[in-house]
């Protein structure tokens, strides 16, 4: 989820032994644990309201689709795309050149 490596556990660890104290280390490493874990459940809440308010024809919306630009793309891309054939020619290669 985070993309880190084993060094980055162990160099976060030693900090927090420093830091925090070897004592109360457990104690806020399961407070950190069930915070992500309430901040990850009320993100996926966040977005299940969002997916339900929209309405029928959005179930399979993401949250990246969600951008401006990807959220026009996605509905009027092809669109955009068939007219923008039909308006370039398509360039000729002239076999001599080659």
């Amino acid at each position: 989820m985070f993309n880190i490596g084993g060094g980055e556990v162990i160099g976060l660890f030693l900090l927090g032994m420093i830091l925090i104290g070897p004592d109360r280390l457990p104690s806020v490493a399961a407070d950190a644990a069930r915070f992500l874990i309430k901040l990850k459940n009320m993100a996926q809440n966040v977005t299940n309201e969002l997916k339900d308010n929209l309405g029928p024809g959005y179930e399979d919306l993401q949250v990246k689709d969600l951008h401006p630009k990807a959220f026009i793309k996605k509905h009027i891309g092809d669109v955009i795309e068939k007219s923008d054939l039909e308006l370039k020619p398509k360039p000729k290669i002239d076999p001599d050149l080659l």
